[in-house]
């Protein structure tokens, strides 16, 4: 957890602020029972009214500077507590977002919401506890020892068997209570799991009538987090009857012989009665240290966590970029030294390579942990005006190449170039802005159709969205919705159908206007009509772009300048379809199971 606070040095001041007013408050506190022990024995035994009023008056002041300090303070700890779970918040989600899809993989989404909330809420309450109590306690604590014996060292001997006695109280309570605060946070995960996967999968769920075999697994995972809490507060609940049973037996004691010495005239009643609230001060700071060790051990859990997370180095990043050194254009040729011919050379656009052109060099991958490659070996080019098909059975390798090319994943073997250049010498920035990319899954956002078109493109005009809900066969469906380009998606797309969300994401894909379109089986919702008429109004939008096609329908790809055949992670054929059909002997089983005789001939 101490790791974590490496990111409250923006509050430095705040912090500082709250270390001195708590200071000057525990002074007072420390203060108040001296004052009160000259107003018995000064005061009360001697009837000095004058000397009772005067005291008491400045303990008003004492009590009041006090209470002041403490809300300023407590205002302050909220205030650090807070910002610091905003900006680790803040930091964990920017970190996230530069996850590749292994990490997430790794940690899966229901852990990283509960970390991204409930872990880093743990940490926040207990930071705003330790800017008041872990600073004021022992300070309480070590002022009230100082000031006991101060006034009676003999009888301040009760602390030497009272404190150790606490103190090994709270440690073993902390040890027991450490690794169970652990499990809650693995085991809130699982319930969280538990629960996403029941809200995202409802219909499902209904469909197949599993809603009872849903109730029992949310059940079992509510029941294992439930016995584990029980089990933990069961052993903390320990630690407050055993903190009173030793406070009120140290109360016996101090009342018993201070009585003694009392009898004896080595103590006076104002300082006996001096003596029990510096005990009780005390004892009520082990109270609030024993009150940290309860709350410590599971923000302890969650920082572990929450570094985890931060710590955690993305598989893919960008490439150091390093700046040429700039040429000495003097030492060059005379005729490009001369100041007309160097605005020429400078001026001049990079025209080499072809923007758009798409090639792998015997590349290979494995998902991490698998035991076959998902690609072998796997060679082609894709040229800007062409559009490239690739077609295969399930489990392929199909999508698994395509997203390779914006690097949401790394060749283990071989190389990905993209304009002549390893996608792995460019920033992902650079080269995601070359494509437009339409994954298998259509997603959609909450906001309007017009806000989830522009997704693709900041800056879009009402005309340039308009123009790619068009090309996707989007638009028909958009103007006869209630508010047309401003109607309200609902999360996830729920209120629209499958291949509504499919012409959706390729519209927003359009608008982008990218070098390199990946569309991955993005045609499946679609009728073999709305197929025809997108595929053929899209060979007019992409004529300069490249166009890369992941699809199981052999009438949206037959139409395709190339195909690409997979066969269980390698080419089992590059052709057009009637090359194919001649020569690749998958291809031709994957023909004939979808289309007639007829229409094969």
């Amino acid at each position: 957890m101490i790791k974590l606070f490496r990111y409250l040095k923006p509050f430095s001041l705040p912090i500082a602020a709250i270390l001195l007013l708590v200071f000057l408050q525990s002074l007072g506190d420390l203060y108040l029972p001296t004052l009160m022990s000259d107003i018995v024995d000064k005061g009360i035994v001697h009837q000095d009214r004058a000397l009772i009023w005067r005291i008491g008056g400045f303990m008003l002041l004492v009590a009041g500077g006090g209470a002041l300090c403490s809300i300023v303070a407590s205002f302050l700890s909220a205030k650090v507590a807070m910002g610091f779970g905003r900006n680790t918040r803040s930091l964990m989600f920017n970190h996230v977002e530069n996850f590749t899809l292994t990490e997430f993989d790794k940690l899966g989404t229901a852990s990283l919401i509960t970390r991204t909330t409930n872990d880093i809420t743990q940490v926040q309450t207990v930071l705003t506890m330790m800017l008041r109590m872990m600073i004021g306690a022992p300070m309480m604590m070590i002022g009230g020892i100082i000031m006991a014996v101060s006034e009676d060292a003999k009888l301040s001997l009760i602390f030497v068997v009272v404190i150790p006695v606490l103190a090994l109280a709270i440690a073993y309570v902390g040890m027991k209570g450490l690794p169970l605060f652990k499990a809650i946070q693995v085991k809130l995960d699982k319930l969280n799991l538990v629960l996403r996967e029941h809200l995202v999968g409802i219909r499902v769920i209904r469909s197949f009538n599993r809603t009872e075999h849903e109730n029992k697994r949310f059940s079992a995972a509510n029941r294992d987090l439930t016995d584990t809490a029980i089990k933990v507060n069961k052993i903390m609940a320990l630690l407050m009857p055993m903190m009173m049973f030793v406070m009120n037996f140290s109360m016996i004691g101090i009342l018993y012989f201070g009585g003694i010495r009392i009898n004896n005239n080595d103590l006076q009643v104002g300082s006996l009665m001096a003596f029990i609230q510096y005990a009780m001060q005390i004892m009520f700071s082990l109270i609030m240290v024993s009150m940290m060790f309860v709350l410590i051990p599971r923000a302890s859990a969650s920082a572990i966590r929450i570094n985890e997370v931060l710590d955690m180095v993305p598989e893919i990043s960008d490439p150091e970029i390093q700046v040429p050194e700039t040429p000495d254009l003097e030492d060059m040729a005379p005729e490009i030294a001369d100041p007309e011919a160097r605005v020429t050379l400078l001026d001049q656009p990079d025209t080499a390579g072809i923007r758009g052109y798409v090639e792998f060099k015997n590349v290979s991958f494995s998902y991490p942990g698998a035991e076959q490659p998902a690609l072998s070996d796997i060679s082609f080019t894709a040229k800007p005006g062409e559009v490239t098909a690739i077609i295969g059975g399930t489990g392929s390798g199909k999508s698994t190449l395509l997203s390779l090319i914006p690097r949401f994943y790394d060749v283990v073997e071989g190389e990905v170039l993209v304009d002549g250049t390893d996608v792995r010498q460019m920033t992902q920035e650079e080269l995601r802005a070359k494509t437009g990319y339409v994954p298998q899954k259509a997603v959609l956002f909450t906001g309007t159709v017009s806000d989830n078109i522009r997704y693709g493109k900041e800056g879009a005009t009402d005309e340039e969205i308009r123009h790619a809900a068009g090309i996707a066969q989007a638009l028909d469906f958009v103007t006869a919705m209630k508010d047309g380009f401003n109607s309200q998606i609902a999360q996830g797309g729920n209120n629209l159908s499958g291949g509504q969300k499919q012409r959706l994401s390729i519209a927003r894909s359009l608008v982008r206007k990218p070098e390199i379109y990946l569309f991955d089986d993005s045609f499946s919702a679609l009728d073999f009509k709305t197929d025809a008429r997108l595929r053929a109004a899209l060979k007019g939008e992409t004529t300069e772009s490249t166009v890369l096609i992941v699809a199981q329908r052999v009438s949206t790809v037959m139409d395709a300048d190339r195909i690409i055949v997979l066969d269980e992670g390698r080419i089992a054929g590059i052709g057009s379809h009637s090359e194919l059909l001649a020569s690749s002997d998958v291809y031709s089983e994957i023909v004939s199971s979808q289309l007639s005789e007829e229409e094969i001939a």
